[in-house]
């Protein structure tokens, strides 16, 4: 199914999948982390099914606590475990979503490679290390917006801790 995906345009993709989940559930709830390395890079992700370079994260599943689905997309997309609790910077309304998609904006400040650390898989592409200030141009624009944020000091930064994707 992930492989369909990628041969359709961008938007429809995006619609697609907006639209299967709405009929399972109109109120989804997903995260997103970021991740830093030793020299202060953040960690993007490319997927198989849509265009463009995205903070680690997914949706979470049903009986799952948003921290512990930021750790399990961490361990699926880039091979990584969390050695120190998430902190929740936010949870912010996804309005390109209908209006019906929030997202949990999380950050781990201790972490470990395991065995398929930055792997490619069916779902990651890629999965890599950028300065936040030379992200790769087609960057999403809430991926963008949420570096600028928190990793660079952004002065539109929210101060309740929320707010549009």
């Amino acid at each position: 199914m992930l492989k369909l995906f990628s041969l359709l345009p961008n938007p429809l993709t995006k619609r697609l999948i907006y639209g299967q989940s709405l009929l399972r559930n109109p109120f989804s709830l997903g995260v997103r982390i970021i991740v830093r390395n030793a020299d202060d890079h953040v960690l993007l992700v490319r997927h198989s099914y849509i265009r463009g370079w995205y903070l680690p994260g997914g949706g979470v599943n049903g009986g799952e606590a948003m921290a512990e689905a930021a750790m399990r997309e961490l361990r699926e997309e880039a091979g990584i475990s969390a050695t120190e609790d998430l902190r929740l910077l936010g949870v912010y309304l996804n309005r390109e979503s209908f209006g019906r998609d929030h997202i949990g904006l999380f950050e781990v400040a201790g972490w470990e490679a395991q065995e398929t650390f930055l792997q490619p898989n069916a779902e990651i592409l890629e999965a890599r290390f950028f300065n936040p200030g030379d992200l790769p141009q087609d960057a999403t624009r809430a991926t963008a917006d949420r570096i600028a944020e928190f990793c660079l000091g952004s002065r539109d930064r929210d101060p309740t801790g929320g707010g549009y994707w």
